[in-house]
């Protein structure tokens, strides 16, 4: 089932010390003073910061779901339709985003939590 905006919200502000704001006038979303995700004027794309292999990957699997503009092609970022994007995925890449983002201690306290 696919996700809205403000589930993907509720889902990344439920983690350790993430905070919304804006990001390129768009709502986002970052750890500490990290990016993790923002939507994309078009209001069903999630701009999601990845590494261009695992997007390469994504892209190529799934290419309805996952995709780049000519923008976003020199920048480690993948973009998300999440109308077409299942909950469970989503959720696994930006939990995937916050790991690589947040601070090591925070991410070792959230996880000896059973997180």
């Amino acid at each position: 089932m696919p996700m809205t905006f403000d589930e993907v919200r509720d889902f990344l502000l439920a983690l350790p010390a993430v905070t919304e704001g804006t990001s390129y006038g768009a709502p986002g979303l970052r750890v500490g003073r990290r990016f993790l995700a923002r939507l994309k004027e078009d209001g069903d794309s999630l701009v999601v910061r990845l590494d261009f292999d695992e997007r390469e990957m994504l892209m190529e699997a799934e290419p309805e779901t996952f995709y780049i503009t000519d923008h976003y092609r020199p920048y480690p970022a993948v973009l998300v339709r999440l109308s077409k994007v299942e909950a469970g995925t989503v959720k696994q890449l930006l939990m995937q985003r916050w790991r690589e983002a947040a601070p090591k201690r925070l991410v070792k306290a959230f996880e000896d939590a059973g997180a």
